[in-house]
């Protein structure tokens, strides 16, 4: 799986082009097809895609391009999910961030929880990202606890991304330089893919 942007067509003249390198080896990626048509949900309401596949003429493994709005295995916008927990660092229950997105609490709850298992990850993950977007960044304010921090960290870390790499929603940003798993684990992630490969 390789996160790419929303431009369709940007991405297949860069893919068509041989400007999209494998996650695994490295190698050049060519076209290959699409994945299964996924509904989802957006921030104004379900879509519908059906992501482009692509296969390394290097080692052959193909790879999903997922758009930088999605993360992976969750049916909610990039966006959506960042909400809740920019809602939640600022105090927020799961009822009345769900009742506010229109999405099922069991969802929410869901996506808080996993969160805070991984906060602490997330905040160290993306403070080094900030600093390696923009060395002379200032300090991190710590704030009421750990989702706080992380959603600080990947605030900050989105706004050094605008200033060397140029513009890209926060969230869209975070979904990017996780490579899709802002609620999976980060580990051994060096977050090198949004800085060298922004297209």
């Amino acid at each position: 799986m390789l996160m790419v942007g929303t431009d369709l067509v940007e991405v297949e003249r860069s893919l068509g082009c041989g400007e999209l390198a494998c996650p695994g080896c490295g190698g050049v990626l060519g076209p290959w097809g699409h994945a299964r048509s996924r509904s989802c949900r957006g921030v104004e309401g379900p879509v519908r895609h059906r992501p482009r596949r692509a296969r390394c003429g290097s080692c052959g493994r193909t790879h999903v391009l997922l758009a930088q709005v999605w993360l992976l295995r969750r049916a909610d916008a990039a966006a959506v999910i960042g909400a809740a927990l920019e809602a939640r660092a600022t105090g927020a229950g799961h009822r009345p961030i769900a009742a506010a997105l229109g999405r099922p609490v069991s969802t929410v709850r869901g996506w808080l929880r996993r969160f805070s298992t991984l906060a602490q990850d997330v905040r160290v993950f993306f403070t080094r990202l900030l600093y390696a977007l923009d060395p002379a960044a200032a300090a991190l304010v710590p704030r009421a606890g750990v989702v706080g921090d992380a959603v600080e960290a990947i605030g900050r870390a989105a706004g050094a991304g605008v200033l060397r790499l140029g513009p890209a929603p926060p969230w869209e940003f975070a979904a990017r330089a996780s490579a899709g798993g802002l609620l999976a684990p980060l580990a051994g992630r060096s977050g090198r893919g949004v800085v060298s490969n922004t297209s």
